[in-house]
């Protein structure tokens, strides 16, 4: 693949892959929400956005021991991984608008999880009071 071929289809595959990484970052928060909505029995959509925030401040604390350690422990400098000619100022645009959809897109995906994780027990409650 040349240069411009490249240049072309640089928009296409990051378009691609940050709607690909939404995704999984999406459903990911998604489980995690529903998981701790099961388990509250009450506020499931609070226990979402706990879990949101426990992702995002264990993701903060990752980047900082990178950035404190430097280039030491970088994984990825030490392997030899073909690069996208494309330069760096229209890659930060794109990871900008990338990086705004993933926190809304989880924040929202977790919430809703929650939510839904919170629905097992207000049927179990409603079940419970037609016995009595």
């Amino acid at each position: 693949m040349s240069e411009s071929e490249a240049r072309q289809s640089a928009g296409t595959v990051s378009i691609v892959g940050g709607a690909i990484l939404l995704l999984i970052l999406g459903l990911a928060y998604f489980a995690g929400g529903y998981n701790a909505g099961r388990l509250s029995r009450f506020d499931g959509g609070r226990q979402g956005i706990g879990v949101w925030i426990i992702g995002l401040v264990v993701t903060i604390a990752l980047a900082a021991a990178g950035a404190i350690f430097g280039s030491e422990y970088n994984v990825l400098a030490r392997l030899d991984l073909p690069r996208i000619p494309v330069d760096e100022g229209s890659l930060a645009t794109g990871a900008i608008i990338a990086l705004a959809a993933i926190i809304v897109g989880t924040l929202l995906a977790a919430f809703s999880g929650g939510k839904l994780g919170e629905r097992y027990h207000k049927k179990v409650d409603r079940v419970g009071d037609r016995d009595i």
